[in-house]
């Protein structure tokens, strides 16, 4: 309960800061800067180390690669069809096409499924979302902003990806089986614990309510794919195609239905790709998303 009082308050305190008149809401870049090349790093390097792999774990891990190749092709097309700018068609491919699997999700999962459930959440998380926002996602933020694509400046943002670089550094520790002392792991996860308060203060920060913004039907077509139709596909294939029913799917299921990765909405922003919609993906996400999730978890129960 503390984490949706968390979620909701940052959230609230951003919005209420840009009514102040002589605070500095352009912060957020620095708070976007701060999540992206310290408190996400951190998380990689305290989880990352401690998995222990098998054949089971593609499940959960493939989940968010699906979702986010399928989000691209789904966007793409449309985006070509109906003449979408590419900012646009780039916003909606980070935004709707990756799920709050980390710190929306493992407060969720851990409520509904309990401690165990989050080692699964975990899987999804890291080898699986997170991966996927500092791979694919840094492709798709910097191939939609510029005019004309640089193939080599793509791939070399990749590589120099702070987060992607970390998760290289924590999957090494993880075959070499080397475990950071107790010291160093208490710094990384207090630092971690900050991805929450500071990502939903910059959201909150870049957050309008315009009833008259372009942006209304690109949010309903966004949260569709993010909250109804990713969660969908997983079920469908999963379930019906692999014959998979175990809690561990249930999970997994759960966690593509998670309203959009705060991550994806800080990479589009940074990048230029629609900061007002990616921050109303997220804002109105959120809250929708707890309706959503309670159906979601209702038609998994019968499995």
């Amino acid at each position: 309960m503390n984490n949706f009082i968390l979620i909701f308050f940052f959230l609230f305190l951003g919005l209420l800061l840009q009514r102040v008149k002589r605070f500095p809401t352009h912060i957020y870049k620095v708070l976007n800067k701060i999540v992206i090349y310290f408190c996400l790093p951190a998380i990689t390097l305290y989880h990352i180390p401690k998995i222990k792999w098998s054949n089971d774990l593609l499940f959960p891990i493939g989940a968010g690669w699906i979702t986010f190749v399928l989000a691209f092709f789904f966007f793409h097309f449309l985006g070509k069809r109906l003449g979408w700018s590419k900012k646009l068609t780039g916003c909606l491919i980070l935004t709707a096409g990756l799920s709050n699997s980390s710190f929306l999700g493992y407060p969720i999962i851990e409520a509904l499924f309990g401690k165990r459930g989050l080692e699964t959440a975990v899987l999804v998380d890291q080898p699986g979302t997170f991966v996927v926002v500092s791979t694919l996602g840094v492709f798709v933020a910097a191939f939609y902003s510029k005019g004309t694509p640089d193939t080599f400046g793509i791939i070399k943002k990749i590589i120099l990806f702070p987060p992607f670089l970390t998760f290289i550094t924590a999957c090494l520790l993880n075959i070499f089986e080397y475990n950071l002392n107790d010291s160093l792991q208490s710094v990384l996860l207090k630092i971690g614990s900050l991805v929450t308060p500071l990502a939903l203060l910059s959201v909150g920060l870049q957050l309008t309510f315009d009833r008259k913004s372009q942006h209304w039907k690109f949010l309903k077509l966004g949260l569709f794919y993010r909250l109804i139709f990713a969660p969908l596909i997983i079920f469908v294939l999963y379930v019906f195609v692999f014959k998979q029913n175990s809690e561990e799917i249930k999970i997994t299921i759960m966690e593509m239905a998670m309203a959009p990765m705060i991550t994806g909405a800080i990479l589009a922003s940074t990048y230029g790709l629609k900061p007002k919609l990616s921050s109303m993906m997220i804002g109105f996400g959120i809250p929708i998303s707890f309706v959503t999730l309670a159906v979601w978890y209702f038609v998994l129960s019968f499995i």
